[in-house]
Order: C-alpha cells, then structure tokens, then sequence
C-alpha cells in the first residue's frame, strides 16, 4: 500500500469569499480511482467535504470535477496513472454550490428549449429503419449528463454572453434531427437561438466525453453545415425569401 498527497479545491460560497486547495495524505491500493481517495478524506478525514457522487461505475455522471485541470469523472480516472500528487477541483464553468459540487441547472432550462423529437404521422409502427440511421442517432443517446463537455468548452466558460448552449445541447438537437422518422429541422433554433456558429470546432468536448461520443464530427459539424446551407447559402436565400413572399401574399388573401 502506497499513499498519495491529494489536493482538495475547498470554498463554501455562503461564508468564504476566496477558496483554497487543501493538502490530504491518503493510502492508497491497487484498482483505486480519484473518487475512492476523495470518498476517503470525506469518511477518515474531513467529514464537511462536499462532493457528488452516485453509481461509481462511469454511468451517471454525477462525479465530474477537474482532476489535474483536466475535466474527468473521478470514478473513472485511476490514480496509478496520475502520479503522487493529485489536484481535484470542481468544474470551472458552473457556479459552485460547496468544495467540488457544482450548480448545473442551468443546462435542464437549456434541454427545455430545443425542439423535442417530432415523429411522421404517415408511416405505420413498427418503424422499419436502416441500420446505420439506428447507429447514428444511437451514438448521441449514450450521453450521461455528465456535463464535461460543457466544462472544457471555451465559448461556455469564457463567453457566457454568447448565448452558445454548448457541445452537450448540440448533441441533443442532433439526436433528434438524425433520426430518419423525425419531421423537423432544428437548424433555424440552433443558429438564431442557440448560438451555434459560436463553437469553432476545437474537438475538446469530444476529447473528455467518458462514452466517446464524436460530439463535434458527429453532432456539431452537421449540424453547422445543415444551418450553412439552409441559412447561408445564396440560392436557399433566395428561395427562401420567394417562398415567405408567396406564403405572405396567400395569407393576405385568406
């Protein structure tokens, strides 16, 4: 049995004005991941340490935080692959409740918004859908919540004003507009109100996502070409601007 020096980012909002990163000695033994040494100091330790947790298997993402600035679940991450020293700090794009609890509500206002999945009336269940359409929109539904991606995104941490709902919304939309028995098209809401031209395509939400899902080459670059060519390009431009003149006059005539 080893031991480890974990360092614990510590704040309660309600009564400190600056937070501080606390150094715990914690044993440690073969197969052991972050949240065991953290559970640790809560039970042997500390027991005022606030933190989240729930499964410990890497399913509910409840466990987020910044291990050694990279966002992670800490049921996930294995301390044999980060050294002696190990940094655990909540997640640095979400207001914080207390130590490595996080306030990430705002994102169920933002899943709100977008459009829900809208099927066809026209075709008889059961549906009799390709398998690569089913692989597709199947992908998307893996996401946990975890909300990583929404924490390493830059636009999302440093651009609030944006409006940008980030890399975890896409995905939702995105779930929705590949599914071949879906009738809407999500683009005009991502564009106008969801601020999609806003990412740049970095890769770093795919780069943390703990179910390897291709967020940006699977979610976020078709639905941004979608936009493009709905919105963007000259001749949908035209046809567009036709179209609302036509249904305007045809109103008008009602």
């Amino acid at each position: 049995m080893g031991k480890i020096t974990l360092s614990i980012y510590r704040r309660d909002p309600a009564v400190e004005a600056e937070g501080k990163f606390v150094d715990y000695e914690v044993p440690t033994e073969d197969g052991m991941v972050v949240l065991d040494a953290v559970k640790y100091v809560e039970t042997n330790i500390d027991p005022t340490l606030s933190l989240r947790w729930n499964c410990k298997a890497g399913k509910c993402g409840s466990c987020s935080a910044e291990i050694n600035y990279k966002p992670s679940l800490m049921c996930k991450t294995r301390i044999d692959t980060l050294g002696d020293h190990i940094r655990v700090a909540p997640m640095g794009a979400f207001p914080l409740i207390k130590d490595l609890v996080t306030d990430v509500s705002a994102n169920w206002g933002m899943l709100k918004k977008i459009p829900v999945f809208t099927p066809r009336q026209d075709v008889p269940k059961p549906w009799i859908i390709a398998q690569i359409d089913i692989e597709r929109s199947k992908e998307f539904k893996k996401c946990i919540e975890c909300f990583l991606c929404q924490d390493v995104c830059h636009v999302v941490r440093e651009h609030s004003g944006t409006g940008y709902f980030g890399p975890r919304h896409i995905v939702k939309a995105a779930s929705a507009d590949m599914h071949p028995m879906d009738t809407l098209d999500r683009s005009e809401f991502l564009d106008a109100n969801a601020g999609l031209g806003f990412c740049n395509i970095t890769k770093c939400c795919t780069e943390v996502c703990p179910e390897d899902i291709h967020i940006t080459d699977n979610a976020i670059i078709p639905e941004k070409e979608r936009a493009v060519n709905a919105f963007y390009d000259p001749i949908a431009m035209i046809a567009r601007s036709r179209r609302k003149k036509k249904e305007a006059k045809n109103n008008g005539k009602q």
